[in-house]
């Protein structure tokens, strides 16, 4: 199977979000999808751009890269059965429009937190 199908969202720590949404959306031309109170989605050319306050201490140091798989669950067993380490186990982080997001995050060799996600249609 092949696990990773491309990338779907890179997200980006940011210390004000109002700030750096309009130097995003302004300066460098990028279209605004929607916000919430801790994040705003853009669409860059087919890829999301997340800009987030970052929820965990391990979250304020590097972009984080979420890879598009189609189905979360057994991409989660084959990678953690080749040793990629994981921070937590497959699950829902939203459901709009029905639309539901699950994701998973990883740690690579290098420390950096990265993520897997996978977004069903009901």
């Amino acid at each position: 199977m092949k696990t990773i199908q491309g990338i779907k969202q890179i997200g980006i720590p940011v210390k004000n979000l109002r700030r750096s949404t309009a130097f995003y959306q302004e300066k460098l031309g990028q279209t605004l999808l929607f916000t919430t109170d801790h994040m705003a989605f853009f669409n860059c050319q087919g890829v999301r751009l997340l800009l987030a306050l970052p929820e965990k201490e391990e979250y304020t140091h590097s972009s984080v890269i979420y890879f598009d798989v189609s189905d979360i669950h057994a991409s989660y067993r084959e990678l953690k059965e080749i040793g990629v380490e994981f921070l937590d186990e497959p699950h829902l982080v939203a459901k709009m429009e029905g639309i539901e997001t699950w994701m998973v995050f990883f740690v690579d060799t290098e420390g950096n937190t990265q993520a897997l996600v996978c977004e069903n249609i009901d």
